[in-house]
């Protein structure tokens, strides 16, 4: 069943953050995920929310979405992700297909 990973980023540090930017579709295009929204100007309908981006992306299942964000290749370039902002990431279910 499809899952959706929903990111909301606080970037704290623009120069680590771009090098985690510049790697990261390299490594996403190797698993099956689909990016959806890479927005880092959303606009705020309701409520408070102290992001400046958000990012939705979808697999196919949990089991791809787990082998992408624990892979070794994606585990490295996070570590510029967690160095250069503070995100607050979401996994959610699908409905059925």
């Amino acid at each position: 069943m499809t899952v959706y990973v929903i990111v909301q980023v606080e970037i704290t540090d623009r120069k680590i953050y771009d090098r985690y930017q510049a790697n990261f579709m390299d490594v996403f295009n190797q698993f099956e995920g689909t990016l959806l929204v890479n927005d880092e100007a959303p606009k705020l309908l309701e409520g408070d929310w102290a992001k400046n981006k958000v990012v939705v992306m979808t697999f196919p299942d949990r089991q791809t979405f787990t082998a992408w964000a624990t892979s070794p290749a994606y585990t490295e370039i996070a570590k510029d992700r967690i160095a250069g902002g503070k995100a607050t990431i979401l996994l959610a279910q699908g409905l059925s297909d």
